[in-house]
């Protein structure tokens, strides 16, 4: 089994110590976001490999070394203000901090996502080109692998479409990001990706990519799994994995969020987790089935 933790939520940055209790107790409850009254169980013995999702890696490095399971971090590092991001740390110590994983983990299991582009008269095409050259410069030698997407049409997208202003890609943005991300990584001895997108980019150099892919999984873990269904009339190329977070659990607030939908909904969830608890949010419940899932 593999555990995404996690693309409901940003556990490693508001859950860490939580996540690090149930690692040492060996076991997590996770609730069916369709059927609240059914718990699936996971014990770490049946874990082959943890990814991390996290835009502030930085409460979890300190314990990485006490992690006895492989681990490849995902890094979502983006150049927006707190107009767009409202409690995501300073972007300096996010960077000091992929450099430090990348010295933890390999430079081959950590990857940074820019992620997702949207254009607007404030980050348009320009802003877009010049952030990401900086990035790619800063993380040399850090990083192998960045994976870029396009804002998409989630609730949340909708909610704030105001405040993010965004208008739709031209095929010219499409060329001039293509062309000069890719000039930019290749300068900085990376790769750029995208993962499942409409437009993969691949005629400006992108190659077109799994987020986990199966070669990595098997390197790392000597297994074979099956494709993650991300609807049910598709699926991309990516490993599946079993997600431990919660819908509506992230205080970061960033307003092209796909998982938070609802602030008031956050914080009350938020004040209703404990780190003691073997859920994320709340208590096992009498009305509760619990379930072991191995895969």
């Amino acid at each position: 089994m593999i555990l995404n933790v996690s693309g409901r939520t940003d556990i490693v940055a508001f859950y860490s110590k939580w996540f690090m209790n149930r690692y040492k107790e060996g076991f997590v409850d996770v609730r069916n976001p369709f059927n609240p009254k059914l718990i699936s169980r996971i014990y770490f013995e049946d874990v082959d490999l943890i990814l991390f999702c996290t835009k502030n890696p930085l409460p979890i490095i300190n314990d990485l070394k006490n992690i006895k399971k492989p681990i490849i971090f995902h890094v979502t590092l983006t150049p927006y203000k707190n107009d767009i991001e409202p409690n995501v740390p300073s972007k300096t110590e996010i960077i000091k901090g992929i450099k430090k994983i990348s010295e933890i983990v390999g430079i081959d299991n950590l990857v940074v996502r820019y992620d997702p582009i949207f254009l607007s008269e404030k980050y348009n095409i320009d802003y877009h080109i010049k952030a990401f050259d900086k990035l790619c410069g800063l993380l040399n030698g850090y990083v192998h692998k960045i994976i870029v997407s396009f804002i998409d049409d989630y609730k949340n997208v909708r909610k704030n479409e105001k405040t993010l202003n965004f208008k739709l890609f031209t095929e010219n943005d499409y060329e001039l990001i293509g062309k000069n991300f890719s000039k930019s990584a290749k300068k900085n001895n990376m790769t750029v990706q995208t993962c499942f997108e409409d437009r993969n980019l691949s005629e400006y150099g992108f190659i077109v990519g799994e987020c986990l892919s199966h070669e990595l999984a098997y390197i790392l873990t000597g297994k074979k799994y099956k494709n993650w269904k991300s609807r049910k009339e598709q699926k991309c190329n990516c490993v599946q994995m079993v997600d431990i977070g919660a819908y509506n659990s992230c205080k970061h607030f960033c307003k092209y969020c796909y998982a938070n939908y609802d602030e008031q909904k956050v914080n009350y969830n938020y004040l209703k987790h404990s780190d003691n608890s073997s859920l994320l949010i709340g208590n096992i419940e009498n009305v509760d089935v619990i379930k072991r899932r191995k895969d």
